[in-house]
């Protein structure tokens, strides 16, 4: 008898960037699951989160009996229940930079996720950012050139090789591309390594099939 499939329930690709995360890594290690999407700020939401979230928020996966929520606690999940570890750096040094960058992507850049809300939709125009938001873009951008500088020659992600640390930044790119960030060259080729991985595609092209506009995120100048 075949194992049941795992069920991870996320919001609009549009908008929910907690949601890509772990979408994503699934995605491209291969990890058969369910999606089970929820609209995000309708009442259908509203009536089902609280069956599939303890916390009212996506993302979620359900593993059996088990519930795991928060986009970085699946990942370590899924790193654990399936990878075998391969979500992380081999060497010890790689690994310990790799989930500091992932931390700090986790808890920190509120200024940058409040003022640049992710929207796969959107294309650059006139609209601009204040100082806060910019230096969160600069320590972001900061952050990508010292791993891949570290990195150069073991792969084309921030560690050589697509792992969890790019996974959490994946909705980073959707931003950038959005609202036109400029970047230098190791950040635009770090920035398309990830915008050719077949989940990103995927994501990316359902999300411009969604008919839910939700206010304040579609922002202009």
């Amino acid at each position: 008898m075949s194992e049941a499939l795992a069920t991870l329930v996320i919001g609009n690709k549009n908008y929910s960037s907690w949601s890509l995360r772990p979408w994503l890594l699934m995605r491209e290690f291969g990890i058969a699951f369910r999606e089970e999407q929820l609209a995000l700020d309708t009442p259908g939401f509203a009536e089902r989160i609280g069956t599939l979230s303890p916390t009212r928020r996506v993302p979620a996966l359900h593993d059996g009996g088990l519930v795991v929520w928060d986009s970085l606690a699946i990942c370590e999940y899924v790193n654990d229940r399936w990878l075998h570890g391969r979500g992380w750096p081999e060497r010890v040094d790689s690994r310990a930079l790799a989930r500091s960058a992932a931390a700090e992507m986790h808890s920190g850049f509120a200024a940058l996720r409040s003022q640049l809300p992710m929207n796969s939709r959107r294309t650059p125009d006139s609209y601009r950012w204040d100082a806060a938001a910019q230096a969160d873009i600069d320590r972001v951008q900061q952050l990508w050139c010292e791993l891949r500088k570290r990195h150069a020659d073991e792969g084309e992600f921030l560690c050589g090789r697509f792992g969890i640390v790019d996974a959490m930044f994946a909705p980073v790119v959707i931003r950038f591309d959005g609202y036109g960030v400029q970047s230098d060259e190791t950040c635009m080729q770090y920035m398309q390594a990830i915008n050719a991985l077949p989940g990103m595609r995927e994501w990316r092209d359902a999300a411009t099939r969604e008919p839910e506009v939700i206010e304040g995120s579609e922002k202009r100048g």
